[in-house]
């Protein structure tokens, strides 16, 4: 097939105008086109009034080497790039049912840890995957204890249990992660094949959102265990087992699990998320190299979608075929701090997602239809262990701590977020009531002076972007939007180095992985580096070569 690339069309043309537009691009007459499919389709919204889709195109041709020769130099025409992908080996079944095998152990259940699972059942290999929260649906239950009653359960929120933190959020799949391999295109097809919607296939910004996420990973879980790979939920590591030699190397040995046993483990794929404070301080402990790594701190803003709508649309505003807008939006602050919007959420609403009591953290959430009034994002403010915590490894999480704590405490110790009004924030003021625009963080919020749950840097810096923000969307620093506070999990606080075998530099058998080892950030980049660390794995076992 040939790949063409930048077909630009109007938002309301036909179905027929693809077909054309194939024709005029190439040359050829519309007979000789024998199938066009979307590879991809997005749109331009640079130009207010003139919002055009921008497809990439596959099409199907009975001389396509005449065609391609004959434009030989357009970089926007050539041959379809074959994105199969390819196990690493077929021998798994046959190394699994050997004498003595041990089989490799999964540590987490979120997007890394499930795609390691499945990745390495699909290779034969029978994985144990151990989750220390509860099973999907019974981790929504006691999600929802908190955000209704303020009732936290510190094993099953909206970190820990079946799907990780990226269960409940807006369930974005899309990230600027290299991928040769087209791991990327692996994921989709098995979460197409899991029942997300087939347009995650071909849309630039694929999402899917909280509840078709639940029934997914419940999926995805069914395919481990029909491949003989085993599920232990409410199984939380409490420490790993390491031998030494003579010469120091080290080697994970076992896992000493919450029920008292000691599950033996030699090849261990550790996806615990970017929460697992515990796990981070145990494997400290235990000697494993560790590195401080940087993280941001802010808040949660919402606007009206409408005003969103509204800034990035222009009078096509409501197009059906747009759905919600959502936004980016960078600053450089003059004290030198990087602000940004984080995991924005068009038509979502800020959750309540702290681990850990007597603390509060939000998050954003969107459902499939994007259908909430308000849209909320993370306005965050960069942080560095050279410059704000650079006591050690685990130092990240005694600040992440810290503010949480103070969010706590400043939202009445209730669980209740902290909350301010944009124009109360830009003035320097404490709220005392809020306006027009109803926050969604529920339990509730208590209006306050959200100076008390940031660093003094971060306040400034956040002053000084949404106004900046607002320059390039038009109402982003209205008067009555709301910001709650605080956001501190934007991603881990700790890397776990590994070498190019994708073991950890000083322990082998330990294989960290995802965001919790601080190699993703995401839905998508994490479940490419559970494929990843699950080829590591099998090439460890089978005695094939990969290029990780």
């Amino acid at each position: 097939m040939i790949r063409l690339t930048e077909i630009r069309l109007p938002l309301d043309h036909a179905p027929e105008a693809l077909r054309a537009a194939v024709c005029a691009r190439l040359g050829v007459a519309e007979g000789d086109v024998q199938a066009v499919q979307v590879f991809r389709r997005g749109y331009d919204a640079r130009r207010r009034g003139a919002i055009e889709f921008v497809y990439t195109l596959d099409c199907r041709l009975p001389d396509e080497g005449e065609v391609l020769t004959r434009l030989a130099g357009n970089a926007k025409i050539g041959p379809t790039p074959d994105t199969t992908y390819r196990p690493v080996s077929s021998r798994g079944s046959e190394v699994a049912g050997a004498p003595g095998f041990v089989r490799p152990v999964v540590i987490g259940t979120g997007p890394c840890g499930f795609m390691a699972a499945l990745i390495l059942a699909q290779m034969g290999l029978r994985p144990i995957v151990l989750e220390r929260g509860k099973p999907v649906r019974e981790r929504t239950v006691d999600t929802f204890a908190l955000w209704r009653r303020g009732e936290l359960t510190p094993e099953s929120n909206v970190q820990f249990g079946e799907g990780g933190a990226g269960t409940f959020s807006d369930g974005k799949l899309y990230s600027g992660v290299s991928d040769p391999r087209h791991y990327g295109r692996k994921l989709m097809d098995e979460f197409v094949r899991a029942g997300a919607p087939e347009e995650i296939l071909t849309v630039s910004k694929p999402h899917i959102g909280t509840f078709r996420l639940v029934s997914m990973v419940e999926h995805i879980r069914a395919s481990i265990e029909a491949l003989g790979g085993e599920y232990r939920f409410g199984t939380r590591v409490e420490d790993f087992v390491i031998d030494q030699d003579v010469s120091g190397a080290r080697r994970l040995t076992g896992l000493v699990l919450s029920d008292g046993t000691t599950l033996a483990a030699t090849h261990a794929i550790m996806a615990v998320g970017h929460s697992a404070r515990d796990t981070f301080e145990v494997l400290h402990a235990r000697g494993v190299a560790m590195q401080a790594k940087p993280f941001s701190i802010g808040v949660r803003i919402e606007h009206p979608q409408s005003i969103i709508d509204a800034a990035r649309f222009g009078p096509q505003a409501g197009h059906p075929a747009l759905g919600a807008a959502d936004y980016k939006l960078v600053h450089k602050a003059s004290n030198g701090r990087g602000v940004y919007s984080f995991c924005m959420c068009p038509g979502g609403t800020v959750v309540a997602a702290t681990s850990e009591v007597g603390q509060v953290v939000t998050n954003g959430m969107s459902q499939y239809s994007r259908a909430e009034r308000n849209a909320n994002a993370g306005i965050v403010v960069e942080v560095t262990p050279e410059r704000d915590y650079p006591d050690g490894p685990l130092a990240g999480l005694a600040f992440q701590r810290h503010w949480e704590r103070q969010a706590f405490v400043a939202g009445g110790g209730s669980y209740h977020a902290p909350a301010q009004r944009v124009g109360d924030f830009l003035a320097g003021r404490a709220s005392t009531a809020l306006g027009t625009v109803e926050p969604s963080y529920r339990p509730g919020v208590t209006p306050t002076d959200l100076s008390t749950c940031l660093p003094d840097f971060a306040v400034e810096a956040i002053r000084e972007a949404l106004p900046h923000f607002a320059r390039s969307l038009n109402g982003f620093a209205m008067e009555d939007a709301v910001m709650t506070a605080v956001e501190t999990r934007t991603s881990s606080p700790v890397r776990i180095p590994r070498g190019p075998d994708g073991q950890s530099v000083n322990t082998a058998g330990l294989y960290p992985a995802g965001e919790g080892a601080g190699y993703a950030g995401g839905i998508l980049s994490a479940g490419i580096d559970g494929i990843r660390m699950a080829e590591a794995v099998t090439t460890a076992l089978c005695g094939v070569e990969a290029t990780l």
